[in-house]
């Protein structure tokens, strides 16, 4: 023992003079906590270093360059589309968001970052979106990271979504669009009440989406009602996105968590919830051998033929491509009419030439009271306000992010390294001078009538609205057939005007969506105006 005692005051003095401490630290042992602070602090100034010298070489602001809460800020007070293009309009085409982010704003890298290789994959964004239930993520076609899941789910029913095939769908459309017509005579034309047309123009997207995909709409025409709170939840659920979109790590720790996330009351989002209710209705009518009185060719009877033809798909695969129909064909689609119809009230001059076209069509026969999607597709001045609807208010507010390849890549001139996230915001490429002309801030359907066609391929290569190559919106033709088909139809229909001209126009930012909100009156048009 007395051996021991002796040697362990000589080990412990060995290892201080070892390890080089000085004398007077050995001494006041205290201090030590004091220089950990001190090494940890030079640790995280090193590492903001690197951080900032990463991308040291793409302007921006300087506190976008050490940390990601300067965009969530942006987002949180709903403005950041205008933002962004204050930022490109200030440091040129390529602007540093975040210390591994930047936005790209130049329409020629478009076919780089979002072309049909894939090379560059969907960021750690996109994991905030799919829902989640007791543990269990549910993929999504629009969503997924996973190219193999996006392939899973994208081949077995790519060919529904063609347009060639959609247009067996326009009877559907149409039936929809008369309890749409039946409900604004009943609730506002006849009645001299103002309408909420914004809220209007989405039960009726939500509606159309209802009958094409479950032969059954969600009942927003008929009630007036947002059903089940869908139109709120969806609101909720994108305004959490937005934000932690940008921090997916905050997901992971709370949302994603699976031992939290176990904790949880069973069910999915609003969406998915409905779908899913959708689903196993028709699944026991079909066990039952009852005759269902539904559409044999909807979407929900094509994805269960599909399954039933490939057993190698997943059972969960029927939810994600019904829910996937519900978002592609119902918020993006609403947002877009309620553009195109603000952008006409507001340029009464542009309204009334394509009133003309339609008037003029009418006349010759080209041109039915419910517009059919074959005859719409031939007016020049309609196409140009759509395509321009578009362009000035994409329904996407923030940047679609992509994630640079190991490799890196060069963009619009600069290398950036692999593994950095770069990203590009329609509201930003769409104000593209080079692209779209001088007066790209503007609303001018007529910019899409120039003859020049290798500038309207030019400007139609240069737009996101529905994103762009392998991943852009499979919905899109959906959204399409349906805004084609009630424009000219409901202009045919009502005389619209404002409810209150002098009342500014309101913007409602809902953090990545934004969209406006306007009441409008509606009266009937005379036959006498066709004559």
């Amino acid at each position: 023992m007395g051996v021991l005692t002796q040697i362990q005051p000589l080990t412990g003095a060995l290892a201080l003079e070892a390890s080089g401490i000085p004398d007077n630290l050995r001494k006041k042992p205290a201090m030590l906590p004091a220089v950990l602070v001190i090494l940890i602090i030079l640790g995280l100034i090193l590492q903001l270093w690197r951080t900032r010298s990463r991308l040291s070489h793409i302007p921006g602001p300087f506190w976008a360059s050490i940390s990601n809460i300067p965009r969530v800020w942006w987002v949180w007070g709903r403005n950041a589309h205008r933002i962004h293009i204050g930022l490109h309009e200030k440091y040129g085409k390529l602007v540093r968001l975040g210390p591994n982010m930047v936005s790209v704003g130049d329409p020629n890298e478009i076919a780089q970052i979002y072309g049909f290789t894939g090379k560059f994959k969907k960021s750690d964004f996109y994991s905030v979106i799919l829902p989640m239930s007791k543990g269990r993520i549910l993929p999504g076609m629009f969503a997924t990271q996973d190219e193999k899941i996006h392939s899973i789910l994208k081949k077995p029913i790519a060919s529904v979504y063609s347009m060639s095939n959609l247009v067996s769908f326009e009877p559907y459309v149409n039936s929809t669009m008369q309890v749409f017509c039946e409900q604004l005579d009943a609730r506002f034309a006849d009645r001299g009440q103002i309408c909420d047309f914004s809220t209007w123009l989405q039960y009726f997207a939500f509606d159309v989406v209802g009958e094409i995909t479950f032969s059954k709409r969600l009942g927003f025409l008929e009630t007036g009602e947002d059903v089940e709170n869908i139109m709120s939840d969806i609101w909720k659920f994108f305004q959490y996105v937005a934000l932690a979109g940008l921090m997916p790590w905050t997901d992971r720790v709370w949302v994603k968590n699976p031992y939290i996330s176990r904790l949880r009351p069973a069910g999915w989002n609003a969406m998915a919830a409905f779908a899913l209710a959708r689903q196993q209705e028709r699944e026991q009518l079909e066990k039952s051998g009852e005759p269902a009185a539904t559409n044999s060719k909807d979407f929900l009877s094509r994805f269960l033929a599909a399954r039933e033809k490939d057993p190698s798909i997943p059972d969960w695969a029927v939810l994600a491509w019904t829910q996937s129909n519900i978002t592609a064909g119902s918020d993006t689609t609403a947002i877009f009419l309620r553009t195109l119809f603000y952008n006409l009230l507001r340029h009464p001059d542009t309204l009334e030439k394509l009133m003309t076209e339609l008037d003029d069509a009418r006349r010759e026969g080209k041109l039915s009271e419910v517009a059919a999607w074959h005859q719409a597709r031939t007016l020049p001045y309609l196409d140009a306000c759509i395509k321009e609807a578009g362009r000035i208010h994409p329904p996407f507010g923030m940047p679609l992010e992509r994630v640079v390849p190991p490799e890196g890549a060069t963009i619009c001139g600069e290398f950036i390294k692999g593994g950095t996230i770069v990203g590009m915001n329609g509201w930003v490429v769409h104000r593209s001078a080079e692209f779209f002309g001088p007066d790209a801030d503007v609303w001018n359907p007529d910019r899409w009538l120039c003859e020049d066609i290798e500038k309207r391929k030019a400007m139609d290569r240069g737009l996101l609205t529905f994103g762009a190559g392998h991943r852009s919106c499979i919905g899109k033709n959906i959204s399409q057939l349906e805004i084609y088909k009630l424009v000219p139809t409901l202009l045919q229909r009502y005389e619209i005007t404002l409810a209150d001209p002098g009342t500014p126009w309101n913007l409602q930012n809902r953090w990545f969506v934004p969209q406006f909100d306007f009441n409008v009156k509606l009266t009937r048009r005379g036959e006498k105006e066709l004559i």
